[in-house]
């Protein structure tokens, strides 16, 4: 029996509320469980260096752990001088993500900032805050249109991810911290609207897992991910 009752291929209670803050062209509170994230997309008028003069635009992300997010407080990262590993690679992650489903070339030489900030943290704080992003990357794109600073929507895709793992030998989907603390392997995914795969992270921590279990955390993953997309759909009145 998992510690919240649910089925080993059960999602947690998902919630995606948007326009929560008031300046951002898109922003989003998705809370996944105990997990909430605010996801907001700016937009700016320029890009990166290494594509300036390219006519492409950009996507990137930050992703902040808020100190009163965890049991026990987590120092801003600002206050440390630099951002820490972790941060760094969910940051890339998100990013790269959200690059894979747009067509930049339609963004034009502009760039979207997707920033995520974790508000309470019990498991899944990446996987949400990519899910919630495509919908707050989704709004800013509207405002982008009804603005006229772009004709066509260059969103090609839609997105999602959800956490998978093996904990006491069982496979289960979207692991909640206890679960994510004692899994043997944690896996995260993130896949397009149409069933292709954008990124697979899984490790065995102290252990091994076979074809079948691979095969049985991506069965559940992917069950996860259509509910997921429906859950976004709904949340942006798409039919």
């Amino acid at each position: 029996m998992r510690v919240d009752d649910r089925a080993y291929d059960e999602l947690r209670p998902l919630i995606i509320t948007r326009h929560f803050t008031r300046y951002a062209p898109g922003s989003v509170l998705i809370e996944t469980g105990n997990t909430k994230v605010i996801c907001t997309a700016s937009v700016e008028e320029s890009v990166p260096p290494h594509i300036k003069n390219t006519g492409e635009g950009w996507i990137t992300a930050e992703y902040s752990l808020l100190p009163s997010s965890t049991p026990v407080r987590a120092p801003r990262e600002s206050t440390r001088g630099k951002v820490g590993g972790r941060t760094h690679e969910i940051q890339r992650l998100i990013g790269r993500s959200l690059r894979s489903i747009v067509d930049l070339s339609l963004l034009k030489e502009r760039t979207i900032w997707i920033d995520c900030d974790v508000i309470q943290a019990d498991g899944g704080t990446r996987t949400a805050a990519i899910t919630g992003s495509y919908v707050a990357l989704m709004d800013a794109i509207q405002w982008l249109r009804n603005k006229d600073m772009i004709k066509e929507n260059p969103v090609l895709n839609s997105i999602a991810a959800v956490s998978a793992g093996i904990v006491n030998g069982v496979v289960l989907l979207d692991l909640c911290y206890a679960e994510d603390a004692a899994a043997q392997v944690d896996m995260n995914i993130v896949m397009t609207g149409d069933g292709k795969f954008i990124e697979l992270q899984g490790t065995g921590e102290e252990y091994t897992f076979d074809d079948e279990q691979l095969t049985e955390m991506l069965k559940v993953a992917k069950k996860g991910i259509r509910e997921i997309i429906e859950i976004q759909k709904k949340a942006l009145g798409i039919v």
